[in-house]
């Protein structure tokens, strides 16, 4: 992956060779630079590849159109983010419909699933609050919940313990490798936080854009 043109064009990754099974929870490492979040983005169609192919339920993402990416993300794959990106002006229970609503969804459905997933994350109390009266460490379970409320066969997370505390950090990491394997769903996140990547299936670690030769097994249980 290249950005710019000519000689002031810069490689961000370089000879990635990548596979994820279904259902498989890798972590994604590495230091600041090392192109970590970029190959999250090309996962998520998000960006396009200057070389090579990124495929996905055997789709190569660069051969969509944007709106076509754009329709498949909302199909097949659910998001959490480090700084939540919840929707102020919507209550914790609306922001978790949100996903449902927009694969058209209908009537009570979105709203039950909703409250089923509060609750799952621990919640079911602050359904009605709004994103600023919740804690750090509320929003992104319902960041979470709302990952999760399509049942997204793919769940891409970019940091999602970066900006809580220890405790809060595990419990959310918890979170998501139980939902994980309960649903099945692949999950694929950036991380900083080794205690979360070690809860991994497996450890791709990052350097200088390409795949460090040590990259292996992570802890699983």
């Amino acid at each position: 992956m290249r950005y710019g043109r000519g000689h002031r064009a810069v490689a961000v990754l370089n000879g990635i060779d990548l596979s994820v099974s279904p259902g498989e929870f890798i972590a994604i490492v590495g230091p600041s630079g090392s192109g970590k979040t970029t190959l999250l983005g090309l996962l998520a169609g998000l960006d396009v590849p200057s070389q090579g192919v990124v495929k996905v339920e055997g789709h190569d993402l660069a051969s969509l159109t944007e709106d076509q990416r754009a329709e498949f993300r909302v199909r097949r794959m659910g998001f959490v983010f480090q700084t939540f990106q919840l929707i102020s002006s919507l209550t914790a229970l609306e922001n978790v419909m949100v996903p449902l609503e927009l694969q058209g969804e209908t009537g009570e459905r979105p709203r039950r699933r909703a409250r089923e997933l509060m609750s799952r994350v621990g919640l079911a109390d602050r359904m009605d609050h709004y994103p600023a009266q919740l804690s750090g460490g509320e929003q992104q379970r319902v960041g979470l919940a709302r990952a999760f409320s399509s049942d997204p066969a793919i769940l891409l997370a970019d940091e999602p313990t970066g900006n809580l505390d220890d405790e809060t950090g595990s419990h959310v990491a918890s979170l998501l490798q139980t939902l994980n394997r309960e649903r099945g769903t692949t999950l694929v996140l950036v991380t900083h936080d080794l205690s979360l990547a070690e809860r991994a299936d497996r450890i791709v670690r990052l350097r200088g854009g390409t795949l460090a030769p040590e990259a292996g097994e992570g802890g699983g249980d």
